[in-house]
């Protein structure tokens, strides 16, 4: 009989682990298990996910340059970036005339995506930095885009704040929302498309709309209400904000240094990391 208890406590555990670390990638766990994971499978992300460029720009990069076809400068910021997927397809579009900004917590997905994206120089920039209080001031990119990640983020009601924070009046929010029979299995932190309508509306966006995309997702479409004036093309500098004391930044010869004297280092491959000067 003991040893029937101990394969069943095995097979539960195994079970459980797999649940955890596996279909919840973490996400009970809290956000340092989360990037480790994302860390450790970064080497070969790509190749699980199997991205396919067609499908990624008929669905993602060409109605995102649509809807901002009428900016003449429009600055991207994508939370949770990866391996900077959607800076790839839409810097790729010939219709999109602006910049991204990929930000992600995950140095080695970064690493990858510094390697996909260096062609595109200062036209995409990758920031190792944490969604939950973006290092920018309010109304400041006009679209904020966040793909298959809220539901691992620890507080996505916070992420989704500091998106629409940060998104320009007339700006464009695009994101998804964790659908199909294994949402079931993340209580807590999937919700039902009226739910997260509801959930976006009630943060003052307007036109909401979901539509169909993935088994495991559906695209997420809404507006932020006011009018999105042209703005001259800004870089990073230009809209970036110190960490410590929220002062604007300027170049370096280490990174980018603040009026007050704070740094935010720049590695070799590109990556600002605002992480490590906190």
């Amino acid at each position: 009989m003991g040893w029937v208890i101990g394969v069943t406590g095995g097979l539960l555990l195994v079970a459980f682990l797999y649940w955890q670390l596996i279909m919840a990638e973490g996400a009970y766990l809290g956000r340092g298990i989360v990037t480790l994971l994302y860390d450790w499978a970064a080497h070969v992300y790509d190749r699980i996910k199997h991205y396919d460029t067609g499908y990624e720009t008929y669905f993602l990069a060409r109605p995102l340059a649509s809807a901002l076809f009428s900016f003449p400068n429009p600055l991207v910021l994508d939370v949770a970036a990866g391996t900077a997927r959607l800076s790839v397809t839409l810097l790729d579009e010939v219709t999109f005339r602006g910049r991204v900004i990929a930000l992600d917590l995950s140095r080695r997905m970064l690493r990858h995506a510094a390697q996909k994206t260096a062609r595109y120089g200062d036209r995409n920039r990758l920031l190792w930095d944490d969604a939950s209080e973006l290092t920018f001031p309010d109304d400041t990119f006009e679209a904020v885009s966040c793909l298959e990640a809220l539901e691992f983020t620890p507080d996505q009601d916070q992420v989704l704040r500091e998106m629409v924070r940060v998104l320009r009046p007339g700006g464009l929010l695009l994101t998804t929302n964790r659908i199909g029979k294994d949402a079931r299995w993340m209580p807590g932190r999937t919700q039902s498309s009226e739910a997260m309508q509801e959930k976006l509306q009630a943060l003052s966006l307007e036109m909401v709309r979901v539509r169909p995309w993935q088994e495991d997702y559906d695209l997420v479409w809404a507006l932020k209400p006011g009018v999105c004036t042209p703005l001259q093309p800004r870089t990073l500098t230009d809209v970036l904000r110190c960490p410590i004391c929220d002062a604007s930044v300027g170049p370096d010869p280490k990174g980018l240094r603040c009026e007050h004297g704070h740094l935010i280092p720049i590695a070799e491959d590109g990556v600002v990391e605002v992480v490590r000067a906190l």
